[in-house]
Order: C-alpha cells, then structure tokens, then sequence
C-alpha cells in the first residue's frame, strides 16, 4: 500500500504543491488582517491546508487518467505511473475519492460562502484536463483554476469578496498561466503532430515565450498594488523586489532557441516566488501587529 502511495504522490507531483498553497496562506493571512483586524486561527490555516491538498491532489490525479492515452504517445511522459502500468486506474480513482471527500470535509468546516462558491472550483479542477483538446486558450484556464487558491483562502476566513481579493487572483491568474506557457514549451511539437491545442503549438514558442513576459509583468502590477491597497509595509516590498528578480531570472533562463533550463524556470523559480512572498508577507504582517 505504501508503494502504491508513494508512486501516486510521485505521479501527481505532490511537490508542485508548494506553487498555490503559500498563496492561499497569503490570501487568508491578508483578508482576515484587512477585514478582521487579526491573523486567521491555526484551525483555519488547518482547514485551508486540507482543503488545499485535496483540490490539488484530486485534480492532478483526474489528469493523469483523463490524458493517460496522451502520455502514453508522448515520448516525455510515456514513463509516468499509468502509462507505465505501475498503478491501475481504478487505485487512482480511489484516491481521487479520497481527495474530494477531504477537500468537501475541509470547505464546511470555514464560511460559508465557501461552501457554496465549492461547485464552481470543482467545475475548473475537472475542466481544465479537456481544455488543449479544443482551445489553445487552456493556459488561462489553469490559471483561472490556480487562482482560486488566494481566493479561496481569501473567502474561508472572510466570507466575502473585495477589490483587493480580486486583485490578488487575478494576478495569480496572470503568474499560473504564464508559467504553464513557458512548460508547455517543451510539448508543443508533439501537441501540433497530435492535433492538441496549446499557444506554443499554435503561434509558436517565440509568441508563447513573449506572451508570458507579458503575463508576468501584469502579474508584477498586480504584486506592487497589493502593497498600495492592503496597507502592507517595507518588509512586504523586500519580498517584493526578491519576486521581480525571480520572474526576471526565470524568463533569462529560456529561449525559443534553449529550452534546456526549463525545468529550472518553471518549478525552481516559481516555487521560491511563491514561498517568498508568502514568508515576507507574514513577516510584515507580524511585525505590523506587534509595532
């Protein structure tokens, strides 16, 4: 059993995890500062992280099933658990089960809108493994999804919307969809010969590249105006400077021409990005509550 765990958890890259759960922390630790007055208790951050987990869990996992076929043709992805044979269908479907009963368990347990704004993150958790079979516009719809994350920690510990939340998913939306761009670098002469859809495939690796140099500018924008609307301090905007170095470095290290350092660009630097920001906001924060 602890085989097949570990081969699942291998399979899903259960590390990437660390792209979105810093910023749904971000989004609780932010919304509930604004609107509360204080941090969100440790019961809620636990909630958070389950519901977390299981929506990533869950969704990676459908992935893998739904695209199994895909993988199997792609030299890249050909050695992956299911293509591989080393874990059935029908022992990953139990696990996608089990996610999906955690993230239901976790969501009742914070507000309320929550609850109810459940269905339509499912919806995007299931949709977005169909989108490159009919529309290069799937980037955006990862990122759509990916977004829910500072959103949805947002909402558990408010029970509402501001300005200020959709400002922060929408740039998370802007820095999910242009990281995948830059990954789906790699697969776009595969997607075009297996008539999948993906902006690389379609306009090219020099337009997808460029596009997300201009995704992640946005998504500067959107980081440098949540210090003007949160009232956020010089610690946040250390973090800040650390983020724009990141993404800089990130889109030095590939090329239409080199795309050998894309693993690098896609889960080194925007793994550090998120944890960085996090950590420098939570700073900020504490040491705002304590001056």
């Amino acid at each position: 059993m602890f085989t097949k765990l570990k081969i699942f958890l291998e399979m899903i890259k259960f590390e990437h995890s660390v792209f979105a759960l810093p910023f749904a922390f971000m989004g609780a630790i932010l919304g509930s500062v604004v609107l509360n007055g204080h941090l969100p208790s440790w019961a809620q951050i636990g909630w958070i992280t389950l519901a977390m987990v299981g929506a990533r869990t869950a969704a990676m996992a459908l992935n893998r099933v739904i695209d199994k076929a895909i993988d199997k043709r792609n030299p890249r992805t050909e050695n992956r658990a299911i293509p591989a044979g080393l874990i059935s269908i029908q022992q990953v479907i139990i696990y996608i089960i089990i996610s999906f009963a955690m993230l239901f368990w976790a969501t009742s347990k914070l507000s309320s809108l929550s609850m109810k704004l459940l269905p339509i993150a499912v919806f995007f958790l299931v949709f977005y493994s169909y989108t490159k079979r009919f529309t290069w516009t799937c980037h955006f719809v990862l990122g759509l999804t990916l977004g829910l994350a500072p959103l949805g920690g947002w909402v558990a510990v408010t029970g509402q919307f501001t300005w200020s939340s959709i400002i922060f998913y929408l740039t998370v939306v802007c820095w999910s969809a242009g990281f995948d761009l830059i990954y789906a670098c790699q697969d776009a002469e595969f997607d075009r010969n297996e008539g999948l859809h993906s902006l690389p495939s379609r306009f090219g690796i020099k337009a997808a590249l460029n596009t997300a140099r201009v995704l992640h500018v946005l998504t500067a924008v959107g980081l440098v105006t949540l210090f003007f609307i949160t009232h956020l301090s010089w610690f946040y905007l250390i973090g800040l400077v650390i983020a724009y170095f990141i993404l800089y470095k990130e889109h030095r290290l590939v090329s239409p021409q080199d795309l050998s350092k894309l693993n690098t660009a896609f889960f080194t630097m925007n793994g550090v990005l998120s944890l960085v920001m996090f950590a420098f906001t939570l700073l900020d924060v504490l040491m705002s509550q304590h001056s």
